[in-house]
């Protein structure tokens, strides 16, 4: 086993097991590479021993777990149906697996087994590089030039790796604040343009006895989207791109005054107290309940605000707008990629049925009339190209519009940080915001700390 991947395994609290299939990964069939080229998206590749309509199966690997997720479930289930059908004796299984255990725990102990599924949910950067540098993921750009999708894509660059792509994105996604729109009315708030402006807001909402700001931090992914927010207006988004180069350090003044704005909130009140023990659910239900007003998520959070099962009455009734700059006139910048999607298993290259499976499958999720599907059902922003003006035709909900608006506002957008950033770097960020919420470290410390796990995963040519 590689040494990158080993390193990323030991951020697995269940390493024992996880090394121990390690040890019996017997990599030879999964270093294979795919042969450009192969096949057509019929069947007529199967093996000369196997008729084409004997029954096999392959699995899909996804995250599509809950009632705030169930349009997307929805969606690959008529895919599923769909490839099914065209592909003679195939059956594709479903297994369904939280996201944050998928990525951090089942996907990489499966990687060390060298046995992953055939069909398996995968964030772009950095995983699917690494896992395309050990030979485990198919190289799809075969198979996307075959289906003449290659060009399709608002990008690929997070499941690209030497010129090849090992992954593609199922929507794309922007970070900002949910609000609920009917109390700013009522108390003649209006959305903020600065910084400033916004902790006004906090504070009214404060002095009326609501919680300004919904926060669950069990998962320190959830409070670090504000933390990251904040660090690109303080000290530029440009940053995120230099801590594994080495040009740029955690522990940077700008750096430092953005943590302690983040700790500031949280001293001020503008938090529920108890958030580190708050599931994802729990904050949008303080918006819908009416506990909270605002709360910061990615756009994708609007499915569960445009559900009457899930919103109640309050559909129809949240807004959306960016995180605002620190001064007034300066350039809007958000969080904005697409680096979440699907990845496929080297090990199908060598089955020509599965093989075909899995081209029936790209042929059938990667299609316009899905995404635009995904956009006016889920409010999934589009991996694939399209105009303002179409996206805007294809959903003319009032959330999704102000989602929208966002989207024409942003001067500069940037991945979130852990695409740019090795795992274990990511995980001391998350160990460190947790402690900051907690009241258990000063933001200099805590980025010490950060810069010391950079400075680590960096020698080790992560």
């Amino acid at each position: 086993m590689k040494k990158s991947l080993v390193l990323l395994l030991s951020l697995v609290f269940i390493a024992s097991a996880i090394l121990a299939g390690c040890g019996n990964s017997g990599n030879k069939a999964n270093n294979t590479p795919a042969n450009e080229g192969q096949g057509t998206t019929n069947n007529s590749g199967a093996g000369e021993n196997q008729a084409k309509d004997d029954p096999f199966e392959i699995t899909i690997r996804h995250t599509q777990v809950g009632e705030s997720k169930k349009f997307r479930l929805a969606m690959l289930e008529d895919v599923v149906k769909q490839t099914e059908a065209a592909v003679p004796g195939l059956t594709i299984k479903l297994d369904a697996v939280d996201s944050e255990v998928n990525r951090k725990e089942k996907l990489r102990g499966e990687m060390a087994a060298g046995k992953p599924p055939e069909v398996f949910d995968v964030f772009g950067s950095p995983d699917a590089a690494l896992y395309a540098k050990e030979g485990l993921m198919l190289d799809l750009t075969p198979i996307i030039e075959e289906l003449g999708i290659k060009d399709t894509f608002t990008t690929l660059d997070p499941f690209t790796n030497e010129g090849k792509v090992y992954g593609l994105p199922i929507g794309g996604s922007i970070e900002g604040y949910f609000y609920n729109k009917e109390y700013f009315e009522q108390k003649g708030l209006t959305v903020p343009k600065t910084l400033s402006e916004l902790e006004q807001i906090a504070e009214k909402i404060k002095a009326d006895g609501k919680i300004p700001f919904a926060q669950s931090s069990k998962d320190a992914w959830i409070p670090l989207m504000t933390t990251n927010n904040l660090w690109s207006y303080y000290a530029g988004p440009e940053i995120t791109y230099g801590f594994k180069t080495g040009q740029t350090k955690w522990t940077d003044d700008s750096m430092v005054q953005a943590i302690a704005k983040h700790k500031e909130w949280v001293e001020k009140g503008y938090y529920k107290k108890g958030e580190l023990g708050f599931e994802y659910a729990d904050m949008r239900n303080q918006i819908i309940t009416g506990e909270a007003i605002i709360m910061m998520d990615g756009s994708w959070a609007n499915s569960v605000f445009r559900d009457p099962e899930q919103a109640g009455d309050m559909v129809g009734k949240i807004g959306y707008f960016n995180m605002p700059p620190v001064n007034a006139g300066d350039p809007v910048v958000v969080m904005q990629d697409a680096n979440n999607g699907y990845g496929f298993s080297n090990a199908v290259s060598e089955d020509p049925r599965k093989l075909a499976a899995v081209k029936e499958f790209i042929k059938n999720m990667w299609t316009e009339e899905m995404q635009l599907r995904g956009l006016k059902e889920d409010g999934v922003l589009p991996a694939m190209k399209m105009d303002l003006e179409q996206m805007k035709t294809a959903s003319d909900d009032p959330l999704m519009q102000d989602i929208f608006k966002g989207v024409s506002e942003i001067s500069t957008s940037f991945p979130a940080f852990d695409a740019l950033v090795q795992a274990e770097v990511n995980t001391a960020l998350s160990m460190g915001i947790q402690q900051i919420i907690g009241g258990e470290i000063e933001p200099a410390k805590m980025l010490e700390n950060v810069q010391a796990a950079q400075e680590a995963a960096n020698a080790a040519g992560e």
